[in-house]
């Protein structure tokens, strides 16, 4: 099978294979995203994320529905924690989006293996593909909290944080870093108590900064207010369109960086690993002959 071909017409088992590929063999990863980065970067990326239980997965899977009616082509890429002991993800996103599979809408969980912020060191590329293969736009979830969903902005056009009213007191809920980094902020699970206090203080404490957000309220269960954040989705979708080559530049600016300081980062590995000096001054801090610090700089001057 020529992958690159199916990719681009869109064979659902070219894309699961091809995403395996960028997910576990960097060598093949390599020869494909060379024969498709020249199309890549088009497609709008939305990140939706916050604290577990807000109901992400169901309100994607409803979302993508809705943005399928509006003539788009949908996919989503779950990142899911991995476990730091067996290294088993859960991968349980796509059972609860089954739904909007029947609409168009691909879906493929991916484990964050320990990644920075859970951001796959394969997401970037994995988007590519879907790209390739004609999705647009690409939702993007992420699942922890903290710098997961702050790192989570580095790869979105438009990022959305989701909030319930189950997840603890209102004020405290707001400061859990998630005041800066949304364009939208969603109240999902209204129908629960305590949602419209929530509404309100999220209105109060971040509608009123200087990105201007948009704060809404949703019931992914019962599919209220879904329709309306599918049409506020569209509407950023078009503006941000206008800026995309400037954000597409930023974005490629900083994942060369990560490229070249990921290579740099195994190359002084490798060298340490079979350095005498390394293992001199290594042994010089087990004594307590040198501390650390002034080893390293030592180091470190040899290397460079």
């Amino acid at each position: 099978m020529d992958i690159v071909a199916e990719l681009k017409k869109g064979n659902r088992r070219a894309i699961a294979r091809a995403i395996s590929i960028v997910e576990n063999n960097e060598k093949e990863a390599k020869l494909i995203i060379k024969k498709i980065f020249k199309s890549s970067g088009k497609s709008m990326k939305i990140g939706i994320t916050g604290p577990a239980g807000a109901g992400k997965s169901t309100l994607i899977n409803r979302t993508s529905i809705e943005l399928n009616k509006l003539g788009y082509k949908t996919a989503v890429l779950a990142i899911d924690p991995t476990s730091h002991i067996t290294g088993g993800a859960i991968l349980g996103d796509r059972v609860r989006m089954t739904e909007s599979t029947d609409s168009g809408t691909y879906i493929r969980s991916m484990a964050s293996r320990g990644a920075t912020g859970a951001i796959s060191l394969s997401l970037r590329n994995s988007i590519r593909i879907l790209e390739y293969a004609g999705f647009d736009p690409i939702i993007i979830e992420s699942v922890g909290a903290g710098q997961t969903e702050v790192d989570i902005e580095k790869v979105v056009d438009i990022t959305v944080v989701v909030f319930n009213p189950n997840t603890g007191d209102n004020i405290q809920t707001i400061k859990a870093g998630l005041t800066e980094i949304g364009d939208v902020y969603l109240i999902n699970k209204s129908d629960l108590p305590g949602s419209n206090q929530l509404f309100d203080s999220v209105r109060d404490f971040i509608g009123m900064s200087e990105k201007n957000p948009i704060v809404m309220l949703t019931s992914a269960k019962s599919n209220k207010g879904v329709t309306d954040f599918a049409r506020k989705l569209e509407e950023l979708m078009k503006a941000r369109k206008k800026t995309k080559v400037k954000e597409e530049e930023s974005r490629l600016d900083s994942e060369l960086r990560d490229i070249v300081l990921n290579n740099v980062k195994s190359k002084v590995s490798t060298m340490l690993d079979s350095s005498k000096s390394y293992a001199s001054y290594l042994k010089k801090v087990r004594s307590k002959k040198i501390d650390p610090f002034e080893a390293a700089d030592k180091i470190s001057k040899g290397l460079m």
